[in-house]
C-alpha cells in the first residue's frame, strides 16, 4: 500500500507538472515564432526597399550618364543642363516636409508604393520628346554628305554650288526654324525629372526609419549599409545602360543608319538617350508593387519591447487595450500633429551636433553632386574619351568602389561597435583622406588639343585672346567660310581644323565617314609645304601621354571614391543617434530638404556655369543663337572642375571638425558608468532632463558598450 500510495503521489505530481511544462513550451514556441515573424518581416521590407533604392538609383545615374547627350540633342549649354538636373531636387522640395512629418504617422509602405508610381511616370515623361520632336540634325558640310554632287570645301566661288542645292538647303533651314522657334522640348525633360523627385521623396525618410524602428538595434547599421550598398549597384547598371545606349544612334528605328555620316566618336554624336528612360520607368513600376502588400507595422524585437520610444510612431499611436495581441492601432489627429510641428522643429535646430553635421553635409554634397554630375563631361573633354566608354568606365570601375566603401563603413560600425564619437571620427577621417587624394588629380590632366584658330594659330604659335578673329588666316582668306560651323577635320600634321573650309581644302574624295580632303592650304603652311596636304573627317586624337594620364586618373579616382564612401554609414548613424527617437523621420526629412535645396539644386547649376566659362568654341542653333559647347579649354576645365570640388570639400571638413569638437566637449566621464546601468544620452541637448522622454534610449547597450557619449 505504501508503494502504491507513493506511486499515486508521483503519478499525480507528474500530472500536475505536465501542464506547466506545456505552457512553458508554448510560450517558448510563441516567442520563437514571434522572433521569426519579426526577422522575416523586416527582411522582406529590407529586400523591397533595396530594390526601390536600386530602381531610383538606376534612373538617377542614367540621367547623369546622358547629360552630354541631352546637351547636344537639345543644343543647350551646361548651365541649363544643370537646371534640368536640379529639377529633381526641386520635386523633393515641394513635398519633403509633409511626407517626412505626416508620412511617419500613416501607412509608410503604401506611401512608398505611391511614390514609385509617380517616379515611373516622370521617367516615362523624360523620354517623350524623342517621339514628338523632329529627327536629329548635325552639322555637316555638303562635301561630306552622301551625294553625287562634288562640292569643293573651300567655296572660292559660290557658283560652284548648284543653285537648286542652296535653295533646298535654305528652305530646309527655314522650315526647321519655324518648327524650333515655338518649341523647347527640353522642358518636358525638366518636368519629368521634377516628377521623379516628387515620387522619390518618401523612400529615404520613411524607408530608413521603418528599418530603424523594427530592426534589432545592433543590426540597424548593417541593414542601412546593405540598403545603401544595393543603391550603389543601381548606378552600376545605370551607367552601363548609358554606355550601351550611347553607342546606338539617337534616331535608331526612325532613320536609315547607313545614311548617318558620323560615328559615336564624333563630338556631335547623340546616342539613344531616350531608350534607357523607358527601361528605367518599367523597373520603377515593378519596384513599387511589393509595398502594397506589406503591413503598416511589424512586431517589435524582444530587445526593444522595454523601450517606449524605440519606434517613432509610439508618440502618435493609441493601443487597443481590449486586444493586446493585435498590432498597433493608430488614430491620426492632424490638428495635434500640426500643433507639435514648431516645437519639434525648434528641438532639432537647438541641437548643435545636428546643425553642424547638417552644415558639413550640405557643403560636402555641393562638392560631390557637382563632381558626379559633370564627371562624364570632364572625362570626355579632358581625356578625349567617347560617351560610351566614359559611362562604361564609371559604371564598371568607379561605382563598385563606392558600393564597397559604403558597405565597409556599415561593417566597421557593427564589428568594432563604434560609438557616436567614433562614428564622427570615422566620417571625418574618410573625408580628409578622400579630398587629399583628390588633390593629386591636378597633375593628371591632358594638354589642350592643337586646334587651329583656338589653341594654336595657323602658323603653329600659341593662340591670341580673341579667338574668333583668329579663325581666319591668309591661308583661308580666299574661302567663303563661316566661323559658326563645327565640322572638325584632322590634318596630316596632327592639327585639328574647325572645318574643311577653314583648313583651305580645295578637293575631296569619298563620302560620309570615309571622306578625305586634299590640297588643304592651311595644313601645308605648318610643316613641309612641299608635301601633299590632306585631312580626314573628325578631330585628331589627344597627345601620346593622355592615355597614360587617363589610366592614372582612374586608379586615383577609384581609391578616392572608396575612401570618401567609407564615412557614409557612420554619418547616417551619427545623424540618427543624436536626435530624439520620435523625431527621426522629421530630422531625416529636414536633412534631406536642406541637401536638396542648398546642394542638389544649386550645385549642378553653378558648376555648369563655371564649366561654360572654359568653352572655346560654341555651336550655333539652326535659327541663330548660341547652342551647346563644341570644344573646351582642357587646362581651364581641370582647374575649375577640380578646384571647385576641393574648395567645397575643405570647407566641409572644418565643419566636421567642429562636430567632433562639440561631441568631445559635451561628453562626460560619467557616460561609461551610465552605460553600465543601461541609460542613454542624446547628442547635443542642454540637460539630461531634456534628453530623455520616458527613459528614451537611442542605442541598445549591447551595440555600443562602455563607449556612451551623453551630450
Amino acid at each position: 500500500m505504501e508503494i502504491s500510495s507513493k506511486e499515486n503521489t508521483q503519478f499525480f505530481s507528474n500530472n500536475t507538472v505536465l501542464p506547466v511544462d506545456r505552457s512553458s513550451f508554448k510560450s517558448e514556441s510563441s516567442a520563437s515564432k514571434e522572433k521569426q515573424s519579426c526577422c522575416g518581416g523586416i527582411k522582406i521590407f529590407l529586400g523591397a526597399l533595396s530594390f526601390v533604392y536600386f530602381a531610383k538609383a538606376l534612373s538617377g545615374s542614367y540621367l547623369k550618364s546622358t547629360i552630354t547627350q541631352i546637351e547636344r540633342r537639345f543644343d543647350i549649354p551646361s548651365s541649363l543642363v544643370g537646371v534640368i538636373d536640379g529639377s529633381f531636387e526641386i520635386g523633393n522640395l515641394l513635398i519633403i516636409i509633409l511626407v517626412s512629418y505626416f508620412g511617419a504617422k500613416l501607412h509608410r509602405p503604401r506611401i512608398i508604393g505611391v511614390g514609385c508610381l509617380i517616379m515611373s511616370a516622370g521617367t516615362f515623361l523624360i523620354a517623350m520628346p524623342q517621339f514628338f520632336m523632329g529627327r536629329y540634325r548635325y552639322e555637316r558640310l555638303p562635301s561630306t554628305i552622301n551625294s553625287t554632287v562634288s562640292i569643293s570645301p573651300c567655296l572660292q566661288d559660290k557658283s560652284q554650288t548648284p543653285l537648286s542645292a542652296l535653295e533646298k538647303s535654305q528652305a530646309k533651314i527655314n522650315a526647321g526654324c519655324e518648327k524650333e522657334a515655338g518649341s523647347s522640348m527640353w522642358i518636358y525633360v525638366l518636368l519629368g525629372n521634377l516628377l521623379r523627385g516628387i515620387g522619390e521623396t518618401p523612400i529615404q525618410p520613411l524607408g530608413i526609419t521603418y528599418i530603424d524602428d523594427y530592426a534589432i538595434e545592433e543590426n540597424a547599421a548593417l541593414y542601412i549599409g546593405c540598403v545603401q550598398t544595393v543603391a550603389i549597384i543601381g548606378p552600376i547598371f545605370g551607367f552601363l545602360l548609358g554606355s550601351l545606349c550611347a553607342k546606338l544612334y539617337v534616331d535608331i528605328g526612325f532613320v536609315d543608319l547607313d545614311s548617318v555620316t558620323i560615328t559615336h566618336k564624333d563630338v556631335q554624336w547623340v546616342g539613344a538617350w531616350w531608350l534607357g528612360y523607358l527601361i528605367a520607368g518599367v523597373i520603377s513600376v515593378l519596384a513599387g508593387i511589393p509595398f502594397w502588400f506589406l503591413p503598416k507595422h511589424l512586431p517589435k524585437p524582444e530587445s526593444r519591447k522595454g523601450s517606449s520610444t524605440s519606434s517613432e510612431q509610439s508618440k502618435f499611436i493609441t493601443e487597443d487595450n481590449k486586444d493586446r495581441h493585435k498590432s498597433y492601432q493608430q488614430q491620426v489627429k492632424i490638428a495635434e500633429m500640426a500643433k507639435d510641428f514648431l516645437p519639434s522643429l525648434k528641438n532639432l535646430f537647438g541641437n548643435p551636433v545636428y546643425i553642424l553635421y547638417l552644415c558639413a553635409s550640405i557643403i560636402q554634397f555641393n562638392s560631390l553632386i557637382g563632381m558626379v554630375t559633370y564627371k562624364p563631361k570632364y572625362i570626355e573633354q579632358q581625356y578625349g574619351q567617347t560617351s560610351s566608354k566614359t559611362n562604361f568606365v564609371i559604371g564598371l570601375i568607379n561605382i563598385p568602389a563606392v558600393a564597397f566603401g559604403i558597405f565597409s563603413g556599415g561593417l566597421i560600425m557593427k564589428k568594432f561597435r563604434i560609438s557616436v564619437l567614433g562614428a564622427a571620427k570615422l566620417s571625418l577621417g574618410s573625408s580628409f583622406f578622400g579630398y587629399l587624394l583628390l588633390l593629386s588629380l591636378f597633375a593628371m590632366g591632358c594638354e589642350n588639343s592643337d586646334v587651329a584658330g583656338l589653341t594654336v594659330s595657323y602658323h603653329g604659335t600659341k593662340q591670341m585672346t580673341d579667338y574668333e578673329q583668329a579663325l581666319f588666316s591668309e591661308c583661308n582668306s580666299g574661302c567663303a567660310c563661316s566661323k559658326n560651323d563645327w565640322d572638325p577635320i584632322c590634318g596630316e600634321n596632327g592639327v585639328t581644323y574647325i572645318s574643311a573650309c577653314l583648313a583651305g581644302c580645295q578637293a575631296s574624295s569619298g563620302s560620309g565617314k570615309n571622306t578625305v580632303f586634299f590640297n588643304c592650304s592651311c595644313v601645308e603652311t605648318l610643316e613641309s609645304p612641299s608635301r601633299s596636304s590632306s585631312a580626314v573627317v573628325g578631330p585628331c586624337q589627344k597627345g601620346n601621354e593622355c592615355p597614360k594620364m587617363f589610366l592614372y586618373f582612374l586608379v586615383i579616382s577609384v581609391i578616392t571614391s572608396y575612401t570618401l564612401s567609407v564615412g557614409g554609414t557612420p554619418g547616417y548613424i551619427l545623424l540618427l543617434r543624436c536626435i530624439k527617437p520620435h523625431l527621426k523621420s522629421f530630422a531625416l526629412g529636414i536633412y534631406t530638404l536642406a541637401i536638396r535645396v542648398l546642394a542638389g539644386i544649386p550645385a549642378p547649376v553653378y558648376f555648369g556655369v563655371a564649366i561654360d566659362t572654359t568653352c572655346l568654341k560654341w555651336g550655333s542653333k539652326r535659327c541663330g543663337g548660341r547652342g551647346a559647347c563644341r570644344f573646351y579649354n582642357s587646362s581651364a576645365l581641370r582647374y575649375v572642375y577640380l578646384g571647385l570640388t576641393l574648395v567645397l570639400g575643405t570647407v566641409s571638413i572644418f565643419f566636421s571638425v567642429a562636430v567632433l569638437w562639440v561631441l568631445r566637449k559635451r561628453s562626460s566621464p560619467q557616460d561609461e558608468t551610465l552605460s553600465a546601468n543601461g541609460e542613454r544620452g542624446a547628442c547635443g541637448t542642454k540637460s539630461r532632463k531634456d534628453n530623455f522622454v520616458n527613459s528614451d534610449r537611442l542605442i541598445q547597450t549591447t551595440y555600443w558598450p562602455e563607449k556612451e557619449t551623453r551630450l
